[in-house]
């Protein structure tokens, strides 16, 4: 298990894919595999910094990761309110398409077989089988 609190800074997250990317490799994942979870992650923990802390300096992101040979579980929870993601526009729709933001959530939606959110909504979990 990976554990890191990394402050509110997106320039922390490259070194920590790095960190998971390595790890992927030595358990035998897919080139796929690896490049559809280390997106989801990314993607994750860019909104915890952006849209949960908002860009605080003085706020943490915990980020959690395992990796075995047929399992990955990664979860990102950040120190915001959280929201409802039933909430989130869908990016498909029309009215969304030209919106420069708003497809993370999607994007992880697709690169992972499972995604759950806490209650409060500032921590998602992330599961991705081999």
């Amino acid at each position: 298990m990976l554990e890191r609190n990394i402050p509110s800074n997106p320039d922390i997250c490259a070194k920590l894919m790095q960190s998971l990317v390595d790890a992927l490799e030595d358990f035998g994942w897919a080139e796929r595999e690896i490049f559809g979870i280390r997106m989801a992650m990314e993607e994750a923990i860019i909104n915890a910094i952006r849209h949960g802390n908002r860009c605080s300096t003085d706020k943490m992101v915990l980020v959690q990761m395992s990796v075995n040979g047929d399992d990955f579980i990664g979860t990102v929870t950040d120190e915001g309110d959280g929201f409802d993601p039933e909430k989130v526009p869908d990016p498909t729709d029309e009215e969304n398409l030209e919106r420069c933001s708003g497809r993370g959530l999607a994007l992880i939606d697709n690169f992972a077989d499972e995604m759950q959110y806490n209650a409060t909504g500032n921590s998602l979990t992330i599961r991705k089988r081999k």
